[in-house]
């Protein structure tokens, strides 16, 4: 893009400049309007499974129910209670949304059709969304309120929690793949199943690392049945409580952007990101962006239909299912993934 910019007369700095900005608007504006249409996919499946129309009224099949509810939060007043820290109470959401915002920027959506195509992008990703607790702990102290204050300790204490156990399950796909390049860890798991099957799903020593990533991502995100910073028959609305207007939306924006980001991590670390699922020449007809978009869904499908299925766990079962189960056996996965890879002579 930016020898684009430049044959339209720019200096390389102002072509750069200009490049990287045109590349952060294509991803954010239609993250944005992907937040606005997995809500309402959300309400739909939640609708279905509960033998309900969902939303149906505001647009063809309700599908501008999200533009309506984001309107209503838009023109609602922003209150701020007496009490609180005024300063962080502002910034909590803002925090929250934009570092949902800037995990995106390593994000592969094709081959080379990425804004930030580094060497360690999986180690920024692990940084980038171990910020998001920030928001949620600063909004929970500075409402000045017990609910949300109880609410930002369990998100802390959750994200740490499984942020560990995440962090080892990585290790073992960064050491089969040689790489933290997100791109170079999607062309690894080109044919690697029997030749045939692209992804790393498809081995047995990588399989529970998935299911464990995929259960610590529904933890990572707050989502069923891990939502315990914002049980409502304990907490209220947790560290949202007194939030109002946009800043509330904010928190929204963020959490869906985070769900979101979950699931293109499990689909480009497990199921191939933008290869198509067998290796066969006629899927490759298929832009490798749909494929990731596709995958995308299906595993946001799966959040939606645990959140709607699962009950919530108690808070010391969150605990010990971290601590006590998925921290020791990613840990031993470890030990046995190096451990193989180095008697086949992986590395050699």
């Amino acid at each position: 893009m930016t020898a684009f910019f430049q044959s339209l007369g720019m200096t390389y700095e102002w072509a750069w400049f200009t490049a990287t900005i045109a590349g952060i608007l294509l991803i954010a504006l239609p993250l944005m309007l992907a937040v606005a249409m997995i809500i309402y996919a959300d309400r739909k499946i939640w609708a279905a499974m509960a033998l309900r129309r969902g939303p149906n009224v505001v647009g063809p099949f309700g599908l501008l129910q999200s533009f309506a509810d984001g309107l209503k939060v838009f023109l609602q007043e922003t209150i701020i209670p007496s009490a609180a820290n005024k300063g962080l109470f502002l910034i909590a959401p803002i925090v929250t949304f934009t570092v949902a915002l800037m995990a995106w920027a390593v994000i592969p959506f094709n081959a080379g059709a990425v804004l930030a195509d580094i060497n360690v992008g999986l180690l920024y990703v692990l940084a980038i969304s171990s910020l998001g607790v920030y928001g949620v702990v600063v909004a929970g102290w500075a409402s000045n309120s017990k609910y949300p204050f109880f609410s930002a300790m369990r998100a802390a204490a959750q994200m740490i929690s499984y942020e560990v156990s995440i962090g080892f399950i990585l290790i073992c796909v960064v050491l089969w793949a040689g790489t933290f390049n997100l791109n170079a860890i999607i062309e690894a798991q080109r044919g690697h199943g029997l030749g045939l099957v692209n992804g790393y799903f498809f081995n047995l020593l990588l399989f529970p690392m998935w299911v464990m990533f995929l259960i610590s991502s529904l933890a990572e995100t707050a989502r069923a049945p891990f939502d315990l910073t914002e049980a409502e028959s304990e907490l209220v609305a947790g560290y949202q409580t007194e939030y109002s207007s946009m800043s509330f939306a904010l928190f929204w924006l963020g959490e869906y952007a985070n769900v979101l980001l979950m699931c293109a991590l499990n689909a480009i670390l497990f199921f191939g990101g933008w290869l198509p699922p067998l290796e066969l020449e006629i899927l490759y007809w298929i832009p490798g962006w749909l494929w990731l978009f596709a995958k995308i869904f299906f595993f946001f499908f799966i959040f939606s239909w645990v959140k709607a299925t699962v009950p919530r766990f108690r808070y010391d079962q969150l605990m010990r299912l971290g601590w006590k189960v998925f921290l020791p056996f990613s840990l031993l996965w470890v030990v046995v993934i190096s451990g193989y890879l180095m008697a086949t002579g992986h590395y050699s």
